[in-house]
């Protein structure tokens, strides 16, 4: 198969990486040292038991011009949500007919955004699991068991290329799962995220530091519950004890658990913020149903946005 990588970061160079080892030929869209690192060095996966290099050839290249690719059969959207104003348009010369794009972002609705500018027959809503981070210009972790990528079509229909996109990331070694509720599993992650994300930023502080705590155990919980009464009433169906086995799963991992959007307002680096606690608050909005914990949140957050 045929693929493109927009957004070569952690995640998205650690599966095309991946689908390039199995045989697939992969392009990334990448930039700067990083770029230059993989076309000069090949893409170096880090995981817990080995090193992995996957030199440039014919499974794998590498460029920052998605008009050098031409259309792929499948093109997984990996860069941050508030870079797709930018890097969607982009992506157009990588989308012929027969194009899948799978978007691998977080939040509930941001595969929307792809699919206003590359069409809604050509994109699929999907979740990815992985715990993983660049070390440097072509080098990236990937740490832990978990490595998952959950999607649906976006109506929760069967369909062909679904099978098709589940067999290749499967024969690749990626756990996969074509779903027939995405939106479910959309909801399921988004809730943990957003409150994680939303709760870590806005104290400047680990969940490890701030759970033991009464008062913000309460404001972590409370968030939950808020996000579960806007899913139930937008219509998604949750599991009744969704909020509970969060919590249990946080409280039993907490100094494992970092929220990417934390270590960026720490960085002073731009917040994915729209498409975390912003879409609570907008979705909310839709529904009639009041999201007080989430307008604090993002009220508190709005000015750092940008990043510095």
């Amino acid at each position: 198969m045929r693929i493109a990588v927009m957004g070569a970061g952690s995640i998205g160079s650690y599966f095309g990486g991946t689908l390039a080892l199995a045989g697939n030929q992969v392009t990334l869209i990448a930039r700067g040292e990083h770029l230059a690192a993989i076309r000069d060095d090949g893409l170096r996966i880090q995981t817990d038991s080995e090193l992995l290099t996957i030199p440039c050839g014919d499974a794998l290249q590498v460029t920052s011009d998605p008009t050098a690719v031409g259309p792929v059969d499948l093109a997984l959207l990996t860069v941050k949500t508030y870079q797709n104003d930018s890097a969607v348009p982009a992506m157009r010369p990588m989308v012929g007919p027969e194009t899948s794009v799978l978007c691998l972002q977080n939040g509930i609705d941001s595969y929307r955004a792809a699919a206003q500018v590359l069409g809604n027959e050509r994109v699929l809503p999907g979740a990815a699991y992985i715990e993983a981070a660049r070390l440097g210009p072509g080098l990236v972790q990937q740490s832990g068991s978990v490595v998952r990528i959950a999607f649906g079509e976006p109506d929760g229909s069967d369909s062909q290329r679904g099978s098709t996109i589940q067999e290749t990331l499967a024969s690749a070694g990626i756990s996969a799962r074509f779903s027939q509720d995405i939106q479910q599993t959309l909801w399921t992650k988004f809730l943990f995220i957003a409150t994680m994300a939303g709760a870590t930023s806005l104290s400047r502080e680990t969940m490890a530091r701030i759970m033991p705590r009464p008062e913000w155990r309460a404001v972590i919980v409370n968030c939950m519950r808020e996000i579960e009464t806007v899913a139930h009433a937008t219509g998604i169906n949750l599991d009744p004890r969704i909020v509970d086995n969060t919590v249990e799963y946080i409280e039993g991992d907490l100094e494992d658990m970092h929220a990417s959007m934390h270590a960026d307002i720490m960085a002073g680096r731009p917040l994915e913020l729209e498409a975390l606690n912003g879409a609570v608050v907008r979705a909310g909005r839709q529904v009639g149903v009041p999201t007080p914990i989430n307008d604090v949140i993002y009220a508190a957050l709005k000015p750092f946005a940008a990043g510095r």
